[in-house]
């Protein structure tokens, strides 16, 4: 019996790093820069962007544990300067440019199997799920490499909505989501909660919230709160199987063999230009 848990425990980090690098790239934020927007703002532009004409508090709701006011500045900031659909074209050139540079040898199976998981994005399940669901209103690219790009996109944000839907259910903020991602990683203190733009105040709430829960102890945080951010993980591997399971065993290993030697490039791209702290969902933990 296929093992449908272990292809999506394995395929999310592929999915994850085929995305998540351009967030950081150089040729992206030149991009972004060019039309007045800085680096992270850009990103979080250019992400936002099937949502933004919900607002930024609908964004803020979608992104789960990036800082409410990062967002109402980006948007603040677009305004000023351009317009959503700019940002996202502007990722869109971005993502061509620096894949072909970077990491050739994701370019052929982006091509070939964009039509397949195009055909699974179609019949995977929205309610509950609406920033996945704003990305399908969205035109696809007529190019075959961007095309299967955005498909895997879609993949990735399905699987975001759904991990957040587990998230709040636990009763977790973003904030206190990130602090026990951060311990679970075992990066250094603080690092994640402020690497998303959360200013100390949010975050010693976020502390103060999950001391009240025995989730922290004497400023770190416990087992239990260890357990919570594994049983997360868990919970979000078992109710994202689905994808997959409409790929087939076949192509959904396929992807698996074909993703994972590229997105280590990608990862190493990741690594150079920004840190090797960020990206932590495509992270190994100890």
């Amino acid at each position: 019996m296929t093992d449908w848990n272990a292809i999506t425990k394995r395929n999310s980090r592929s999915v994850q790093t085929t995305i998540g690098w351009i967030f950081w790239d150089p040729g992206a934020i030149q991009r972004y820069e060019a039309l007045g927007l800085p680096g992270p703002i850009g990103y979080i532009a250019s992400r936002c962007a099937p949502l933004a004409a919900a607002g930024p508090e609908a964004v803020t709701a979608a992104f789960g544990s990036i800082s409410p006011s990062a967002i109402a500045f980006t948007f603040d900031l677009v305004a000023a300067s351009t317009d959503f659909e700019s940002v996202w074209n502007a990722r869109n050139d971005a993502v061509v440019e620096g894949l072909r540079e970077f990491a050739p040898a994701i370019v052929p199976p982006l091509e070939l199997m964009g039509p397949s998981i195009w055909a699974v994005v179609e019949k995977l399940p929205t309610v509950g799920r609406v920033f996945y669901a704003s990305h399908l209103r969205m035109e696809r690219a007529n190019d075959p490499l961007l095309s299967g790009w955005q498909a895997v996109n879609c993949l990735r944000e399905w699987r975001g909505d759904t991990h957040w839907a587990i998230v709040a259910s636990a009763g977790l903020t973003g904030i206190e989501a990130s602090i026990l991602h951060n311990a679970w990683l075992g990066y250094e203190d603080g690092w994640l909660p402020t690497s998303r733009g959360s200013g100390p105040d949010e975050i010693k709430v976020g502390w103060e919230r999950l001391a009240e829960r025995g989730l922290v102890q004497n400023g770190a945080v416990t087992a239990e709160g260890i357990e919570l951010r594994q049983q997360l993980e868990d919970d979000t591997d078992r109710d994202t199987t689905l994808p997959w399971e409409l790929l087939g065993e076949e192509l959904s290993v396929e992807f698996a063999e074909r993703f994972e030697p590229p997105c280590e490039l990608l990862l190493g791209r990741v690594d150079e230009t920004a840190g090797p702290n960020y990206q932590p969902a495509s992270r190994l933990r100890d």
